[in-house]
């Protein structure tokens, strides 16, 4: 038994809460806010407190915190980072920032990359795992992962946070929000910059990255039950990178990436804030462009575009105070533009494709402590054709949320992408990939509300996969895929002063395709788990710690690369110089750990940071 199966044991034993609070809102179940105690999906809430808290400039590294969640990245801060949610792939991983999907339809399968998504100005995430397509769509089923900018606030406000550390890395952003009349709002930017490391780890020239973000909300209020709402977020990186496939791991292709989403609607609350009514507009614009200064024809030279146009309808009823029926209606243009001169192409290759889309739910509470829901969609796309799904849950709490019992049947799906469907790789007779999914959980608080556990077992069968074959040389719906495990959490706060979070999960994602049957699925540990330990010392300071485990995986679907299973361990502190002003640092892969998440990409050894944040 090795050092880190015994660590995996340990924590079992000791198991963040696999839940939100019983009384926390959440948005990702139902598309409306819901108090957690009435949703039956499993879902993780990381709110601003606790992004502060950890300190990490990177999103995609808090996410290793959540159960059933794995990340693997080819490089550092701002190379290509995949997500996986509970064995799922990560293309069936659903991303929103402020509502809108940033899902990026030119890439080979609209996996979102969160190589380029800092915490800079994020006051929220919420992670659902497992599928939820009834509201979301397509790509929902591995899970959501929904993302919000800070709001405005009452008051004016200001806050700004700057620090600097390990390989020239320095980072600033600030924020200003507040009301003024009928009109609140918020508006902030972000900069960030590093030397980096080499991305092959046989490299020694590094791989840098730069980043421009900004964010923007406005409201206004018509009145006390008709508003506007104007969303902006504006993301620009370059990242340097080496070509795997290149003669020497020193190469020097660059990709020059935007990312921008607006969103205008209109809110309207009817029969006495009864009858809640969303119409709106967002659209997602994504460009990626690529160079290389050593080898000019090369893949690495390329320009792709990506545009989604989107058209929602929201609108939920309290038919009485136990039934109420949330309803919507949306309309999609996707659109995508790649150019690769290397492939002997002189224009690029267009295409585009359209889905409407409907869909009902019905959320029931016909005893005290008890919700049911229930729920059906249909899409209909120009290209693919029609597709519908079905999801139910119930949530039952015997004790006012000290108790809550939770089960899910959900279905997912995930339309074929443009470069899936298009010649000549492509296959314009593909079928949606689809999951059946079904998970039962049980959180309980106990010691007057200063510990809370919770254990979810969890089934998805997932098939109408689409990999390339090499016998057509096209996409085709040939794979097919079983994941199950178990997610456990534990919560503790013994005092005012100290909080202890830990989770463990196994997460079993095995291939159930012709040729590959019962291999492990590509980049997915079995296990992970992690624990966090934060005190508020009597003179002000706070310290913690956290340790996150990772599972051995396979680089391949084949089986044949292993990735070493590994253990990150990180210290954090802070100092409140004045009511407004704090001093922080941390320190991250303490003991310098060497380990891959990609097979033969590098990653950070020890590395530490020190910074100051203020509000106002």
């Amino acid at each position: 038994m090795t050092k880190l199966t015994y660590a995996f044991a340990a924590l079992a034993l000791i198991p963040s809460a696999a839940f939100a609070a019983d009384d926390e809102i959440v948005v990702t179940a139902s598309g409306t806010a819901q108090p957690s105690r009435e949703v039956g999906q499993a879902i993780t809430i990381i709110d601003q407190s606790k992004l502060e808290i950890l300190q990490t400039s990177v999103i995609s590294d808090i996410l290793r915190t959540v159960p059933s969640v794995s990340i693997a990245r080819n490089g550092g801060v701002g190379a290509a980072s995949s997500v996986f949610i509970r064995g799922g792939d990560s293309s069936q991983t659903l991303v929103l920032i402020d509502g809108v999907r940033i899902n990026d339809p030119s890439s080979p399968n609209a996996a979102f990359d969160f190589g380029a998504l800092l915490t800079g100005n994020i006051s929220r995430v919420e992670v659902l795992r497992g599928p939820n397509s009834v509201i979301w769509g397509s790509q929902a089923i591995g899970g959501v992962v929904s993302i919000q900018t800070i709001e405005p606030t009452s008051k004016f406000g200001v806050s700004a946070r700057a620090e600097y550390g390990f390989s020239n890395t320095a980072q600033a952003q600030a924020n200003i929000s507040g009301t003024s009349g009928i009109v609140s709002g918020s508006l902030g930017g972000g900069y960030y910059r590093t030397d980096g490391i080499s991305a092959l780890a046989a490299g020694t020239e590094k791989d840098g990255y730069e980043n421009v973000s900004a964010n923007g909300k406005l409201k206004v209020a018509l009145s006390d039950d008709i508003s506007v709402n104007l969303r902006g977020y504006y993301n620009k990186g370059k990242v340097e990178f080496d070509d795997q496939f290149g003669g020497t791991p020193d190469t020097f292709p660059v990709s020059d990436n935007e990312q921008f989403i607006g969103y205008v609607g209109l809110n309207a609350n009817l029969a006495d804030g009864k009858f809640r009514n969303r119409l709106s507009y967002s659209r997602t614009d994504i460009s990626r462009i690529g160079s290389d200064i050593a080898v000019p024809q090369t893949f690495n030279v390329n320009s792709i575009k990506a545009t989604l146009d989107r058209f929602e309808y929201h609108g939920s009823f309290d038919i009485i105070d136990a039934a109420t029926i949330i309803f919507g209606a949306e309309h999609e243009r996707t659109f995508a533009s790649t150019f690769f001169p290397a492939g002997g192409g002189t224009t690029p290759d267009q295409a585009s494709t359209t889905v409407t889309s409907g869909f009902g739910q019905v959320i029931l509470r016909p005893l005290t402590g008890l919700t049911l829901t229930g729920g059906v969609r249909y899409d209909d796309y120009t290209q693919y054709g029609g597709q519908t799904t079905f999801g139910a849950n119930f949530a039952y709490t015997p004790n006012g949320g000290k108790t809550v019992l939770r089960g899910t049947y959900a279905e997912g799906f995930r339309a074929p992408t443009l470069t899936e469907a298009l010649l000549p790789f492509g296959n314009t007779a593909l079928f949606p990939e689809t999951a059946q999914s079904f998970d039962i959980g049980v959180q309980h608080s106990f010691l007057d509300g200063k510990a809370t556990a919770s254990a979810t077992y969890f089934h998805r069968d997932s098939v109408n996969l689409i990999t390339f074959s090499f016998m057509t040389f096209q996409s085709e719906n040939i794979a097919k895929a079983r994941s199950e495990g178990v997610e456990l959490g534990l919560s503790l706060r013994p005092s005012d002063t100290v909080t202890v979070e830990g989770s463990y999960s196994l997460v079993d994602a095995k291939s159930r395709s012709v040729g590959s049957f019962g291999n492990q699925l590509a980049r997915r540990p079995k296990q992970n788990a992690s624990l966090s330990v934060d005190w508020k010392t009597p003179f002000g300071a706070s310290v913690g710690g956290t340790i996150t485990l990772t599972g051995d995986a396979f680089d391949n679907l084949s089986n044949s690369r292993r990735l070493d299973g590994y253990a990150l361990a990180s210290l954090r502190a802070s100092y409140p110089v004045t009511d407004a002003i704090d001093l922080f640092g941390r320190v991250e892969n303490l003991f310098d750990e060497q380990y891959e998440t990609a097979s033969r990409f590098g990653t950070l050894g020890r590395n530490a940071y020190v910074g100051v944040r203020a509000k106002f």
